[in-house]
């Protein structure tokens, strides 16, 4: 398997270096992991991986590139997606600020690793908050 890369300006090289989990063919370039190459059953946390670009890719093939979200495209997913995490997340000027600090190379479009900055920030906010809540039912 290949080193990952997650750092700015980084693309995944055409055709991969490393296996990409596709249980789904020619959806996703029919590159599958050794895992369905040997029929063995996706993880909970690997569905919840191909869900992640599944959902990403629903999105970002409305318009202009293909592979990444424009400001009207992160709009729509937000709204759509992250309604119950992000309900304070209806202004313009909101999602402006969102795509300023996603958008990492500064190109007007959010690629799948930007979009996961936003999925990461997100998801640790929830985590620190069922703790918290969590926290409170047992005082």
């Amino acid at each position: 398997m290949g080193t990952f890369h997650n750092g700015p300006g980084y693309k995944r090289p055409r055709g991969g270096t490393w296996p990409r989990a596709c249980p789904r063919g020619p959806r996703c370039g029919g590159k599958m992991s050794k895992a369905q190459q040997s029929q063995e059953p996706l993880s909970e946390l690997e569905k919840a991986m191909d869900v992640i670009i599944d959902v990403f890719h629903q999105y970002s093939r409305r318009e202009g590139d293909r592979d990444t979200l424009t400001k009207k495209e992160l709009k729509l997913l937000i709204d759509k997606q992250l309604a119950n995490y992000l309900k304070h997340v209806k202004s313009k000027a909101t999602i402006d600020q969102i795509m300023k600090d996603l958008d990492v190379n500064k190109d007007a479009q959010l690629s799948f690793g930007e979009v996961m900055l936003l999925v990461t920030r997100v998801t640790c906010a929830t985590h620190e908050h069922l703790h918290e809540v969590e926290d409170h039912q047992h005082q």
